[in-house]
Formats: structure tokens, C-alpha cells, sequence
């Protein structure tokens, strides 16, 4: 008889040889790492003003919440973020949440039900894949950004309520969904239009107020927004940004709202500080732009494709894994820290080294960066090509074997 923990030790014997074994790696504040991996992009978590407000929140609030938003953890601190929330980026109301992944859950899993169809594009984020799975729901995957596939299957619904999923700028190639066309699709059949914003508030949009304002889009009743205050916003957590009957719903029927415990003070200070310095300094906002257009300038130099940025994520395909993990090791060594994106993480099966943005990156640090990359591109090709070798001769030494065989 197998013991029931003897499947973990083949699980992972699978993934390292397939190269996809993951490690964790524990950031050191002594580490002088140049951070292209992160979701920092207006380089705000070390601002000594949000740090300044995370550090007000904890002394007037306390370390923790202590309980959930409908017992003890709802505070003024919490309303007033909600409030600014709602006003930069142009919603009736809004509604933190303790994480982004819960907003996510909490949203549509409200939102939708039997009597509902999700329409999810087929790059959506692990969170929206998740929530349309505790839906309920059934569930229909669509091409990516594919609106007239959108529009074909809602037409053939059965059910008298529908819901379209996307998000705004897509995490792995950093692409931007076609929110108008999509909110068309969805007024005609009178469905609802679900955005994320994680990657795009505060990168997207005048002064990064997001890819809804961007397309025209935020305010109107059929669209519901969710958002991160752990990327742009520098603090963790995330919330919902719809009209004020969405926001009364939401509250009484999200599980991961009624059930989780709130979001602490002193991320809630960050955050709201760190929209302040948004508001006070747009062009943040451009910034990360241009340095995510000069990241994608220096992969293509060095030989590697890259789709053009729609937001502060850069993307560059990579043949396999174990390339990858090369690639990023080997940046790791020159001093750059990247993102190594590999199965289950890509939609599509096809490893990415990802780059993100970041408004303070200097000049001096995108030198840096471009010497890194360069020694990974030259990695990977000695790799390559070694691979060819090793092909190549086995396939001549299988050739000569057979050749004294007949």
C-alpha cells in the first residue's frame, strides 16, 4: 500500500525536470538588487510620505483590524479611502477589501449566480479564473481580446443575466483589453462589463486613473471595476468600485467580504497616501510608461521580441523553461532581479521573462539592466546551441550505427 504523501515526492520530481520547480527567495533590506520583478511601479512602497502614513494609520488605529468589515474592522480610516478611491477614479462608491484576490472573489461571485452567464477572456488572472469557477455560474471562455466572439456567445445565452470578465492591462504580455468595444458588446445584450484594473490604475488613464476612465467608461452603472493597492498604491489590499446599489449588494452577499477579516490600518494609510501623491504628481504616471518603453527598446536590441506595453509590464517569449529559468537565473547574478513567468502562469504555455517598470528607475539602473539582459541573452544562446550540438551528434552517431547494421 502507497502512503498517501508518496504522490507529492513524483509531483515534484515532474516539475524539476520540466524546469518548473519554484523556490521561495527572501528579499534582505541590506540586498542592492535592482528590482525589475516587483509591482512597484511608481516606485512608491519606499516613499518616505507612504511610509509616513502607514506609520500615522498604526499609531491611531492599532497593529490590527480586529475583526471583519461587518463586526469591528470597518473604520473612518477605511471609509475615507473608499471615498478617494471612488473620487479619483470617477465611481459613485467603493469597497476595500483585504487583498485584490478577494475583490475579485467577492465580486463576481456576488455579481453572478445560476441564473447568470460569465463570458471570462482566456488571459484573465488566476483571481477572476477562480471566482468564475465558485460562481456558480456557467461559464464560457472567450479568445483573447475578442469582442466579436463576446458578443456571438452572448447571443446565444440561455440565461437572463450576463456578465463579461476582463482585465484591463493583461499581467502576462501587459496588453490592454478593448474596454469599449467590450462595454458596446455588453450594453447591447444588456450585460454587465467587470473590469480589473490591478495592472492599470495608476499607470493607465489621465494622470493613472485607470483604463475605465481611459476608455470613457467609469461611472456608468453596467461597469464594475476592482482594483489593487498593492501595485501602483505601494500597500496591499484591493477593493470594488461600482455604483452604490452594486457596493450595498456586494456587502451583504461576498463571502470573502462578509468573512474576511479587514484590511489592517497601516495599509490602509499607505494607500491612501499613496493616492494622494498620485493625485499630486501625474506625471508619475507617464514616467512609468516611458521607462516600460525604454525596457522594451533594450530587449529588442539585444535580440529578443517583446509586444509593446500598454502599461508598465514588458514581456519577452522565451523558447522553454529551463531557458527561462536561465535567463532570469543569470540576471539574478548581474545583479537584476526579473520576473520568470513559466506553466501554469502563462495562458498560453509559452515561458516569458517579465519586466516591470518603474517611475524612479534612473538611467545609470537602465545601464544596469541592459548589461543584465544582454549576459542572458548570450546565456541562452550557448545554451541553444550546445542543445543543437548534443542533437545533432546523437543523431549522427544513430546514423552510423545503422549504417554498419545493414
Amino acid at each position: 500500500m502507497t502512503q498517501f504523501t508518496d504522490w507529492l515526492a513524483e509531483e515534484d520530481r515532474q516539475r524539476r525536470m520540466a524546469s518548473l520547480h519554484r523556490d521561495l527567495h527572501h528579499r534582505s533590506p541590506a540586498s542592492d538588487t535592482l528590482d525589475l520583478a516587483s509591482n512597484d511601479y511608481l516606485g512608491l512602497s519606499r516613499d518616505v510620505r507612504v511610509i509616513a502614513g502607514a506609520r500615522s494609520a498604526a499609531d491611531t488605529w492599532g497593529a490590527g483590524s480586529t475583526g471583519s468589515r461587518l463586526v469591528t474592522g470597518s473604520t473612518e480610516l477605511l471609509r475615507d479611502l473608499e471615498s478617494d478611491l471612488a473620487s479619483f477614479m470617477g465611481y459613485e462608491s467603493a469597497l476595500v477589501f483585504s487583498s485584490g484576490y478577494l475583490a475579485n472573489l467577492g465580486a463576481v461571485t456576488a455579481l453572478a449566480g445560476p441564473d447568470c452567464l460569465i463570458i471570462s477572456d482566456q488571459w484573465n488572472h488566476a483571481s477572476l479564473i477562480d471566482a468564475c469557477r465558485l460562481s456558480r455560474s456557467e461559464v464560457l471562455v472567450a479568445p483573447h481580446v475578442d469582442p466579436e466572439t463576446v458578443a456571438n456567445l452572448l447571443a446565444n445565452r440561455r440565461q437572463p443575466r450576463a456578465l463579461i470578465v476582463t482585465d484591463a492591462v493583461f499581467s502576462v504580455d501587459g496588453d490592454l483589453a478593448p474596454l469599449i468595444d467590450l462595454h458596446h458588446v455588453a450594453r447591447a445584450s444588456g450585460a454587465a462589463l467587470l473590469v480589473d484594473e490591478a495592472h492599470s490604475l495608476g499607470v493607465v488613464g489621465p494622470g493613472g486613473k485607470g483604463a475605465t476612465t481611459a476608455a470613457g467608461l467609469s461611472g456608468e452603472p453596467d461597469v464594475i471595476a476592482t482594483a489593487t493597492l498593492s501595485k501602483s498604491l505601494a500597500s496591499q489590499g484591493g477593493a470594488i468600485l461600482a455604483t452604490s446599489e452594486v457596493r450595498s449588494h456586494i456587502i451583504n452577499r461576498a463571502r470573502s467580504f462578509i468573512f474576511d477579516t479587514a484590511l489592517v490600518p497601516a495599509a490602509a494609510g499607505a494607500a491612501r497616501v499613496a493616492l494622494q501623491v498620485l493625485r499630486q504628481e501625474p506625471q508619475l504616471s507617464d514616467r512609468a510608461n516611458v521607462v516600460a518603453a525604454q525596457l522594451r527598446g533594450i530587449l529588442h536590441e539585444i535580440g529578443w521580441s517583446s509586444p509593446p506595453p500598454a502599461a508598465a509590464v514588458v514581456s519577452a517569449p522565451i523558447a522553454d523553461s529551463a531557458l527561462a529559468v536561465l535567463a532570469a537565473d543569470t540576471c539574478r547574478e548581474s545583479g537584476v532581479l526579473v520576473g520568470c513567468f513559466r506553466p501554469p502562469s502563462v495562458p498560453d504555455g509559452i515561458p516569458r521573462l517579465r519586466l516591470t517598470a518603474r517611475a524612479n528607475l534612473t538611467e545609470a539602473q537602465l545601464l544596469t539592466t541592459s548589461r543584465a539582459l544582454q549576459l542572458a541573452r548570450q546565456a541562452v544562446t550557448a545554451a541553444e546551441h550546445a542543445a543543437a550540438h548534443a542533437t545533432n551528434t546523437a543523431q549522427s552517431t544513430a546514423e552510423s550505427a545503422e549504417g554498419r547494421t545493414t
